[in-house]
């Protein structure tokens, strides 16, 4: 990848997978409401007071270093207190590359394992292609490492319980790298949700649309890729063996062998933000659909994926269902650069929507308050209803169909990644586990991973969230 599109595509993971919308969507909140919005300022985490001398800072290593790893590496150093010091990647033009940015005394290296065991490393940062994510995150926690593991942090829903019981018997800190569950928007509409702003909650409904090739996974392969300057049975893995085929390591997203689609790239936002929302611990039926419309560039995974999650009733809440739309078939002109996301969270009394890093609550001030009569009758009749109708609900006409709306905005240059490296960097130097550990990283992977389960099997899947299991 080019370093002008490398660039590119880090401001778009910041902004377009933490939730920022193109103009196209910002319909959504632009409803006439009668009156002003109320708007609420949000605060980030505070930055620790103490003072970080040399010898306690946190050295960490880079595993992976594709455009994924390098956003993370530059998020990653503008906490406090943080030095970079090694590097692993199957490609030599990365490790080239990670020494211009970050200078020559970075250690580099193809095999990970040489990170993992120099003792100056406390944490690694797992950036490689999906189907190295449990392995290497199991080795670094066996070897003493903290983990920040890249979503999904599995592959495939039978690598899950062995994560889990890696980080519980180590007792090392794990986060997973899904952003959202670390947002100040996304803990306020939580906050708002729990509170009952929108009554009881009954549907989920969240949209992602994009254009462009790189937005498409379309990386660019280098000039220079050959077998000379490329592991490629390293890259390989456990998945199956091939020729030199370098357009499979650089566009590794758009195949099954080591990606996982558009479930695993962002349907997993999506139950990252949704699960952090709501308080749940997963779907129990799921079904989708979908198809490559679009690009038909030889990959096996589709470019569009509709999905359907039921989840059950829970600690006196009443079941609801998710609804999640993600294309990069969208053609048109009407969304200008990488796509458009947004978040709707309906219920019986309002509706929060997540849009244009904003937090839109919208309540009518009494939902369920039927309108005044209208309709094909005489004149007679319908003002005898009308009369009755204001009698029993005695506001103004107008008053009717007002809605209030109450609006959060982040701080000036909000981002989400940096405030999950800070509580990861935070939950090392305390010792205290994060939200979105092994256990949280899986519940939020796992219904995405189901999500490729039925499209390609063609079936509804059914999922236990209390065990984390499948049934047949």
């Amino acid at each position: 990848m080019k370093k002008s599109e490398s660039k590119s595509r880090r401001k778009f993971l910041r902004q377009a997978s933490a939730g920022t919308l193109a103009v196209g969507a910002a319909n959504l909140i632009t409803s006439k409401t009668h009156g002003a919005p109320r708007v609420i300022q949000l605060e980030s985490e505070p930055e620790p007071q103490r003072t970080i001398g040399p010898n306690d800072k946190i050295r960490f290593g880079l595993i992976g270093a594709g455009g994924m790893g390098h956003g993370d590496t530059e998020t990653a150093l503008r906490v406090k207190g943080v030095e970079f010091v090694a590097a692993a990647d199957i490609y030599d033009g990365r490790l080239t590359h990670v020494k211009e940015v970050w200078g020559k005394d970075i250690f580099t290296t193809r095999d990970y394992r040489e990170v993992l065991a120099r003792p100056d490393i406390d944490a690694v940062i797992i950036a490689t292609p999906d189907h190295w994510h449990q392995r290497i995150a199991i080795d670094a926690m066996n070897a003493g490492k903290d983990v920040y593991c890249e979503k999904p942090v599995v592959q495939k829903l039978e690598e899950g319980n062995a994560l889990i019981e890696a980080q519980q018997r180590t007792k090392r800190i794990f986060q997973g790298g899904s952003q959202f569950s670390s947002s100040v928007i996304y803990q306020k509409a939580a906050e708002l949700v729990a509170a009952g702003k929108i009554g009881t909650l009954n549907l989920v409904d969240s949209s992602l649309w994009r254009r462009g090739a790189l937005s498409a996974w379309q990386y660019t392969i280098p000039a220079d890729a050959s077998p000379q300057n490329i592991d490629w049975d390293r890259f390989l893995g456990n998945a199956p063996k091939r020729p030199f085929e370098p357009i499979r390591l650089f566009r590794w997203r758009n195949y099954r062998d080591y990606g996982t689609g558009i479930g695993g790239d962002l349907f997993v936002h999506q139950f990252t933000g949704a699960h952090l929302v709501t308080g749940a611990k997963g779907p129990v039926r799921v079904v989708t659909t979908g198809g490559t419309r679009l690009w038909n560039d030889g990959r096996d995974v589709p470019d569009v994926l509709l999905g359907l999650f039921d989840y059950p009733a829970m600690n006196g809440r009443p079941a609801f269902n998710m609804n999640f739309r993600v294309s990069f078939a969208d053609g048109g002109t009407e969304r200008e650069g990488w796509g458009s996301w947004a978040y709707r969270f309906v219920g019986n009394d309002g509706v929060i929507e997540l849009v244009n890093d904003a937090l839109v609550v919208k309540r009518p001030p009494e939902a369920k308050t039927p309108p005044p009569p209208s309709g094909e009758f005489a004149e007679a009749v319908i003002s005898q209803m009308r009369k009755e109708h204001f009698a029993k609900y005695p506001r103004r006409e107008s008053e009717v169909t007002a809605v209030t709306e109450e609006r959060y905005l982040p701080p000036d240059k909000y981002d989400e990644r940096l405030d999950h490296f800070k509580n990861f960097f935070n939950a090392m130097r305390s010792r205290k586990p994060v939200y979105q550990d092994a256990a949280q990283a899986y519940r939020n992977a796992a219904p995405a991973l189901l999500a490729n389960v039925s499209y390609f099997e063609r079936r509804v899947c059914e999922w236990n969230p209390e065990t984390l299991t499948l049934k047949a």
